[in-house]
């Protein structure tokens, strides 16, 4: 009897603890029926957020206004007596870069005084951006900035977009009117921040990515001019392959009328984009870019912009050295 009895208490066990469980899961579907409309579109916000980078902790890192760092000459422009940094100079993040497109062509020209130079170094930062035309057959040059005229001018960094991804391409043409180019051929990386460096010491170009080096010296000599600089291309072009303006962003551009040592360039880039010029007393041009086209180099090659948009929310790809 009392073994009948412990089956059947065991059966009765049995049959509330599924009941329990059903209860359980019954409950649990009800929840998820009146809540999971409110999940699901917290989930979404959640994740616009994140991809409008809300999130992202570069957002709440302190944010350098324009002209807040430049360069105070005080005998007047191109002197290099006692001159020196002003200004928050410590590489905070800028709160504006230049956003550039092909329609309507964006690019910014700057007018200065010709002078003839042996050496330039040209550092800028670059977010490109996919245009349409990577990967097509052919050639297809992006003008991220050359001398005054644009175009094939005295010096000029072009983005090689024909590939995919793409490319760069640093070049001179000398007063002889005898071209020398160097395309290490390295790929950049798309939707991401990174430094180019375009050096000519006299004897060689060189390519930096990054603060390091990349292809190999490629041989030039003769002098060349410095009459100012277009910044992006100066028009869209559709019957050919060259000229055509960035697609992308640019910030923190600087020219030096020297080159530049190796470990001079690493340092710039170790200070990130919103980093100062170093070597003050070669430094021609400076455009941070940073809600403007003026010249913080303290020589006045202020820029005038066209098709240009100074956006704020720029984070998106970017990662401090």
């Amino acid at each position: 009897m009392k073994t009948f009895r412990k089956k059947l208490l065991g059966k009765a066990s049995a049959k509330e603890t599924f009941r329990e469980s059903f209860i359980k899961a019954q409950s649990a579907m009800e929840y998820l029926m009146t809540y999971g409309w409110a999940i699901l579109i917290i989930s979404v916000v959640l994740a616009a957020l994140f991809q409008l980078g809300v999130f992202n902790p570069m957002t709440f890192a302190p944010k350098a206004p324009p002209g807040s760092c430049q360069v105070f000459r005080p005998n007047g422009p191109y002197t290099t007596s006692f001159i020196n940094l002003e200004g928050i100079c410590s590489g905070e993040l800028p709160q504006y870069v230049a956003s550039f497109s092909q329609s309507p062509a964006g690019y910014i020209q700057v007018g200065a005084p010709s002078t003839t130079i042996s050496q330039i170094t040209v550092v800028f930062w670059i977010n490109p951006v996919n245009n349409g035309y990577w990967g097509n057959s052919g050639n297809y040059w992006e003008n991220a900035i050359s001398g005054a005229g644009g175009c094939w001018n005295n010096y000029y960094f072009y983005i090689e977009s024909g590939s995919n991804p793409p490319r760069e391409s640093w070049s001179i043409t000398n007063s002889a009117g005898t071209q020398f180019r160097d395309f290490p051929g390295v790929a950049l990386a798309p939707n991401t921040w990174q430094q180019l460096v375009g050096v000519y010491n006299g004897s060689d170009l060189l390519v930096y990515l990054n603060g390091k080096q990349i292809g190999s010296p490629v041989t030039a000599n003769g002098l060349i001019t410095f009459n100012g600089a277009t910044i992006s291309g100066t028009e869209p072009v559709t019957s050919g392959p060259y000229c055509n303006p960035i697609s992308g962003d640019l910030a923190n551009v600087q020219i030096y009328n020297i080159s530049l040592s190796a470990n001079e360039i690493q340092a710039l880039y170790l200070e990130g984009i919103g980093g100062a010029p170093i070597n003050l007393q070669h430094l021609v041009a400076w455009w941070p870019l940073n809600g403007n086209a003026n010249d913080y180099s303290g020589n006045g090659n202020n820029g005038v912009p066209t098709n240009v948009i100074f956006v704020s929310n720029w984070y998106s790809g970017y990662t401090p050295p």
